[in-house]
């Protein structure tokens, strides 16, 4: 089970280059369900997702790089790349902090995972972040990848 809140980001945090990151890209075999194919550094997986927006089911498969690449040319829409900052909250949170690039670029989104609903609803955000779009699948990865390019 997944249980994140997500964010759209009103500024960068201060010294953001001494967080790690990961290369990510991805793409959707379906969006409905949604399956997807990603890529994270030299990592390969296979996911499928349920239903919902800050609560559904996640199951995550590992793939071979040959097996990537093959369905690569499969996925439908843009292929998402970005780049996924890990930013430490409090005494057990973590902030994943994507920046987009391509044509998905200037988009910044923030997600954060929760052991249980009861911490998700509880959640105070930091200032750097805005708007709350936790509750819109709009801004959902399987979402964008169908949407066309942001104008710059």
């Amino acid at each position: 089970m997944e249980i994140e809140r997500k964010y759209l980001i009103n500024k960068l945090p201060e010294q953001l280059e001494r967080f790690p990151f990961r290369e990510i890209e991805q793409g959707y075999l379906c969006t409905d369900p949604v399956v997807r194919i990603r890529r994270t550094d030299d990592s390969y997986t296979l996911t499928y997702k349920g239903r919902g927006l800050m609560v559904r089911e996640e199951y995550n498969l590992p793939l071979t790089k040959e097996a990537f690449e093959h369905m690569k040319p499969k996925t439908d829409g843009i292929f998402i790349r970005k780049r996924r900052y890990l930013i430490p909250y409090d005494e057990s949170l973590t902030i994943e902090l994507d920046i987009f690039y391509g044509e998905l670029a200037p988009l910044q989104l923030a997600e954060v995972e929760f052991q249980t609903e009861e911490e998700a609803v509880s959640f105070l955000p930091p200032e750097w972040f805005g708007e709350d779009v936790t509750f819109s699948s709009e801004y959902h990865n399987s979402t964008l990848s169908k949407r066309k390019p942001f104008a710059t």
